[in-house]
């Protein structure tokens, strides 16, 4: 097939092929774009937690009994628990787990001299301290959560306080490496400001509540340190199916212990509930995503459709002179898809440039990462592929417009 013809026939046309390629273009800048923040969303929403999630569920008990032994309360509050059937085993905290956004924090340094240059340059940047999320519990925490501890130990019973900072501590691997990069953790004594506190363990995965960025969102810190107010989240570990029954009976047999406390039904959650609370939002914004970068490519095939039977319309008689004079249907098709295949070319090519500077200005304003190059070759390939798509059902038609058209057209 010739292009020459194709270029002639197009120049008769340059408003409609201008608006078409313009539509392309944006079509694609838009689309590689969206696509690109659809698939950093979904990384954000499959971030790993390093708990069981599907065997979890959170009850959060707020005593309201004045001059209660909290402590008491909580042992005899988890012998409850564990003697609901199904139950694995049952733990308290505090109230902070992965992503329910009950954040506690503080300033850790791997040594005096670490906490010295912070003070010195007054921030932890670039001062080898960092600022972990703090999780605390009682005994048997961390097989409830379903941490993986990759080196050391769990806490001894003697470890563990009511008042005051404990003396040793679970870390993660993440948040090893940036306190000790290059050497060995498991047994080093960090340093608070006011105790050193030794390294007993490490855990290869507990992220935080609240994300933050990628690069700290896994420096978390377990304390043995059991949770001392009346406000307590008991943490349960049962079958994936069995965990709305366990709440339920969890419910009842907290109030059997003692009424004298407050149940929020809001507060009692499997897991999966408190995880998809806190992507709500970025699952919904993906779905907008989606939906309009589906809707701005349906439009795109409606206006190559729509153009090229509008073109066939016109061009009928033509098409039957050369049918006429000895073209197949296969010419007269591979025209018509070889015509959609330089309009959108050229919209590609404006396109891929519009993506690029879309993409520096979402970086400016919005702090978007940059769009990987490997994005464009792919979002122009599936505009080619929909331009040839929307441009077949009318390139088949013209390709059966008979000879005899060429006479019987005025």
């Amino acid at each position: 097939m010739q292009i020459r013809p194709i270029l002639s026939t197009l120049s008769h046309h340059k408003l409609t092929a201008v608006l078409l390629t313009l539509q392309v273009a944006f079509t694609c800048a838009i689309v590689c774009n969206v696509v690109f923040m659809v698939a950093n969303r979904i990384n954000r929403i499959s971030v790993p937690t390093g708990i069981a999630e599907n065997e979890l569920s959170a009850i959060v008990s707020v005593g309201i009994e004045k001059g209660e032994n909290a402590q008491a309360r909580h042992a005899a509050d988890l012998a409850a628990l564990r003697a609901i059937p199904g139950v694995k085993s049952a733990a308290a905290t505090s109230y902070s787990l992965p992503l329910n956004q009950s954040e506690d924090s503080s300033g850790i340094c791997p040594s005096k001299q670490a906490l010295d240059r912070a003070i010195q340059l007054n921030s932890i940047e670039g001062s080898g301290c960092v600022q972990p999320s703090d999780y605390d519990g009682t005994p048997g925490l961390l097989g409830t959560l379903g941490l993986r501890l990759v080196e050391g130990r769990d806490f001894q019973p003697d470890e563990y306080v009511s008042t005051g900072k404990p003396a040793v501590a679970i870390v993660t691997r993440a948040l090893a490496q940036h306190l000790y990069p290059g050497k060995q953790a498991l047994g080093q004594s960090m340093y608070d400001g006011d105790n050193y506190i030794r390294v007993v363990g490490i855990v290869d995965t507990l992220l935080r509540p609240n994300l933050r960025q990628p690069g700290v969102d896994g420096d978390s810190l377990i304390w043995p340190k059991l949770p001392g107010d009346s406000y307590v989240t008991y943490v349960l570990r049962s079958a994936p199916q069995d965990r709305q029954r366990v709440l339920a009976a969890a419910r009842d047999a907290l109030l059997k212990a003692n009424p004298n406390r407050v149940i929020n039904p809001k507060s009692t959650q499997t897991y999966a509930q408190i995880r998809a609370a806190y992507f709500q939002r970025d699952t919904t914004m993906i779905g907008l995503l989606v939906a309009s970068a589906l809707g701005l490519l349906f439009v795109t095939a409606l206006g190559i459709a729509g153009l090229a039977n509008f073109w066939v319309q016109q061009r009928t008689r033509t098409i039957g002179i050369r049918r006429a004079i000895g073209a197949t249907r296969g010419d007269i098709l591979r025209y018509f898809q070889a015509e959609n295949f330089l309009i959108v070319g050229a919209g590609v090519v404006v396109g891929v440039l519009l993506a690029i500077g879309l993409n520096l200005l979402l970086m400016t304003h919005y702090e978007l990462p940059r769009l990987p190059l490997w994005y464009l070759p792919i979002g122009a390939l599936v505009l080619w592929a929909l331009g040839q798509l929307s441009v077949l059902s009318p390139a088949l038609r013209a390709a059966a417009v008979p000879p005899v058209v060429a006479t019987r057209s005025v």
